[in-house]
């Protein structure tokens, strides 16, 4: 699939001069989620890596508990949009339409349509897990983040979420006009590694927004045990860190860095 932009004329202040120049932007496009056959989602997203979005998406919703329940991913161009495509395991199936919601996604959504409080907020299962990370590998993940967000550096609109090595390096790279759609891309491609390699090499995620609930429950439930964040956490998401096992850091940057729950995990040199 092509890399989703548009290029645009634009009038240009600067320098106390108006001119004309070209601008590029990245694109919104409706991407509607399908559960054989049956729609369940229609989420404003960048159109790429979209398998890994129906995954992550199926995974983090908890509409399959695993990958293998998810037996097919089909994309189809529409006039309007894209529609994913999704087989799943009839148990699932089953289980979804019991809680069923119509979502309307939008840039920044958060727990759009749910039908209920158990529905919008769903607690991931503690992490057991005995990593622990360097201080300095939070400011050399943020470092090496910087130079592969290939859309944000052409438009200046897309969030990143990054999955990073222990030691700082990045191991993979999700972008999407919405946070909440880069994660699940990175969870979807990180389960796909699992597949093929049983495990993950020890890491956690660096996201380029804050740190709502949602992205906690995301990244707990793909078994990641470290989230760091550029911006602030809300409360809940810091209680839903802490109960869960959690480490979440927030206000990210070379220099400094705020940890709100299970600290222990950063190891200061």
């Amino acid at each position: 699939m092509d890399v989703p932009l548009s290029h645009f004329t634009v009038a240009q202040w600067q320098d106390g001069k108006l001119q004309q120049a070209q601008d590029d932007l990245a694109e919104e496009t409706p991407v509607a989620l399908i559960y054989n056959g049956v729609s369940h989602a229609v989420m404003l997203a960048t159109a790429q890596d979209l398998e890994d979005f129906a995954l992550g998406f199926s995974l983090s919703e908890g509409i399959v508990s695993s990958a293998s329940e998810l037996y097919s991913i089909e994309t189809q161009q529409q006039r309007n949009g894209i529609e994913l495509h999704c087989e799943i395991a009839s148990e699932r199936f089953v289980e979804l339409k019991q809680r069923r919601r119509t979502l309307a996604g939008k840039t920044g959504c958060g727990l759009c349509g749910a039908e209920s409080l158990e529905q919008a907020v769903r607690y991931p299962k503690p992490l057991v897990t005995e990593e622990v990370f360097s201080a300095s590998v939070i400011a050399r993940g943020l470092a090496a983040i910087q130079s592969q967000q290939g859309l944000q550096q052409k438009t200046g609109a897309t969030h990143a979420s990054a999955y990073v090595l222990a030691d700082g390096s990045i191991y993979l790279l999700r972008e999407d006009v919405g946070r909440h759609n880069a994660l699940d891309k990175l969870v979807g491609a990180l389960e796909k590694i699992r597949i093929k390699q049983l495990r993950l090499p020890s890491g956690f995620v660096i996201t380029t927004s804050r740190a709502s609930f949602e992205m906690v429950q995301k990244t707990a439930s793909a078994g990641v045990a470290m989230l760091v964040a550029v911006s602030a956490p809300t409360g809940l998401a810091v209680r839903v860190a802490e109960q869960c096992g959690l480490t979440l850091v927030g206000f990210a940057r070379k220099d400094r860095y705020v940890v709100y729950s299970h600290g222990g995990r950063i190891l200061n040199e």
